[in-house]
C-alpha cells in the first residue's frame, strides 16, 4: 500500500511518526490584495524547514500532514520545497473550506459532479501543473450544523474517495457537527474508519466523543495548545477517558499550528501587546511552535495514565492504519476505568 506525499509515493509503513493536522502557511481569501500584507516566500520556506527538521531531530516525527484548504492559501510546490530541504514527508490534501470563510463562488456554482471531477483530478493527475498529488481529501463544516452548501461538497468528497481509495479528513467548527459529518459520509457510502472527524477536541463534551468513536471513525484531538478554542487540561482529560476506555486506536492528535500566515488575523483586531508578544516569540523560535505537543502536553497525559506505548500507538499505528484503510481493530478497556467499565455492564446485564 502507497501513500502519496507532496514529493512521491512512499509506502504505507514508512510513514514512521506522523502529525495528522498541521500547516506550513495560510492565507484567507481576499489576503491577497492587502497591500499592507506582508510575505516573503524564501523567508516562510526557511522558517518552516528549520521547524521541521527540528520535528524529525529532536521527536522523530518522520510525517507532517497539511491539510490546507485549496482555497486558504494552499501552496503545493512551497510544500515541496519544504519537503526537500527539511527531510520530512508532507502530505497535501483537496478540498474547501467552510461556507462563512471559504467555497469560493464559481465552486458553489458548480454540480457535484464537477467538483467530484476536481477532486478526483488532483488526487490522480496532480495539482495545476505542479505535479504534486494530493494524498487525503479535505471536508470543513460549519456550526452548529452543516449548510446545504457544505453537503453538496461532502457529496462530491463521497464520490471521489470511492473512485481514488484515499481517507478523508474534516474541519468542525468549534468542534460541532461531527456525528453530523459520518452520518452524510455514511449516507455517500463511505466507511466510517476512511473518516477522521477532526477538531473534537474543542467540544469538552465526553458523550460528543463517543457518538464519534462509537460509529466507528477516528476523532481528532488535533487542537492541542490553542487554549483560546479549549483548555488544554480539558483535552487531556478527555483524552485519556478514551485511552482507558478502549478507544486508544481511534484517536489522533496534533496542534493544527502553522509556520506563517499572510495579512491580519481573520477572526479579530489584535491589540498592541498582542502583536508585541507574537514578535517577541517569533524572534525567539517559539510562535506557534510545532514542538509543544512533545514538550508540554504529552506530559500532561503521562500524568493522566497514559503510557508512553498508547502515545507511541496513536502517533504511529494509528495514522498508518488510517492510510492503509485497515478495519479499526477490536477495543480493549485499559486500567481502572476497564474494571468500571465492565462492572457496570455486568450490573445492567443482571
Amino acid at each position: 500500500m502507497m501513500v502519496q506525499t507532496v514529493t512521491g509515493p512512499i509506502p504505507v509503513e514508512s510513514l514512521g511518526r506522523t502529525l495528522m493536522h498541521e500547516h506550513l502557511f495560510i492565507a484567507f481569501p481576499g489576503a491577497w490584495f492587502d497591500p499592507l500584507a506582508k510575505f516573503s516566500r524564501e523567508e516562510l520556506i526557511e522558517e518552516a524547514a528549520r521547524r521541521l527538521a527540528q520535528l524529525r531531530e529532536e521527536h522523530n516525527v518522520r510525517t507532517f500532514v497539511d491539510p490546507c484548504p485549496i482555497e486558504l492559501g494552499r501552496d503545493v510546490t512551497l510544500m515541496k520545497k519544504v519537503s526537500e530541504k527539511s527531510g520530512m514527508q508532507i502530505i497535501c490534501t483537496t478540498g474547501f473550506y467552510y461556507e462563512q470563510r471559504g467555497l469560493p463562488f464559481y465552486w458553489r456554482a458548480r454540480t457535484v459532479d464537477e467538483i467530484a471531477e476536481l477532486y478526483i483530478r488532483e488526487i490522480t493527475t496532480g495539482i495545476g501543473d505542479s505535479g504534486v498529488k494530493a494524498g487525503a481529501l479535505k471536508v470543513s463544516t460549519s456550526a452548529p450544523v452543516v449548510t446545504d452548501q457544505e453537503k453538496k461538497f461532502i457529496a462530491a468528497v463521497c464520490i471521489a474517495q470511492k473512485v481514488t481509495g484515499v481517507p478523508i479528513i474534516t474541519h468542525t467548527t468549534e468542534g460541532c457537527a461531527g456525528p453530523e459529518q459520518q452520518h452524510l459520509f455514511a449516507a455517500g457510502g463511505i466507511a466510517a474508519h476512511r473518516c477522521l472527524i477532526g477538531h473534537c477536541c474543542a467540544n469538552p463534551d465526553y458523550g460528543y466523543h463517543r457518538r464519534i468513536v462509537d460509529s466507528g471513525s477516528y476523532v481528532g484531538f488535533d487542537q492541542i495548545g490553542m487554549d483560546y478554542v479549549q483548555r488544554d487540561d480539558v483535552r487531556a482529560d478527555t483524552l485519556a477517558k478514551l485511552v482507558h476506555d478502549g478507544f486508544r486506536a481511534q484517536i489522533m492528535m496534533s496542534m493544527d499550528r502553522l509556520c506563517g500566515y499572510l495579512g491580519k488575523p481573520a477572526t479579530r483586531q489584535l491589540t498592541t501587546e498582542e502583536i508585541a508578544k507574537i514578535e517577541h516569540l517569533k524572534s525567539q523560535g517559539l510562535w506557534q511552535a510545532h514542538t509543544y505537543m512533545f514538550t508540554d502536553f504529552i506530559p500532561m497525559l503521562r500524568a493522566r495514565g497514559v503510557h508512553q506505548t498508547d502515545i507511541a500507538s496513536i502517533l504511529e499505528d494509528n495514522p498508518r492504519r488510517f492510510f492503509a484503510g485497515e478495519s479499526l481493530p477490536k477495543r480493549r478497556q485499559t486500567g481502572t476505568r476497564a474494571g468500571i467499565y465492565q462492572a457496570e455492564a455486568r450490573r445492567v446485564l443482571r
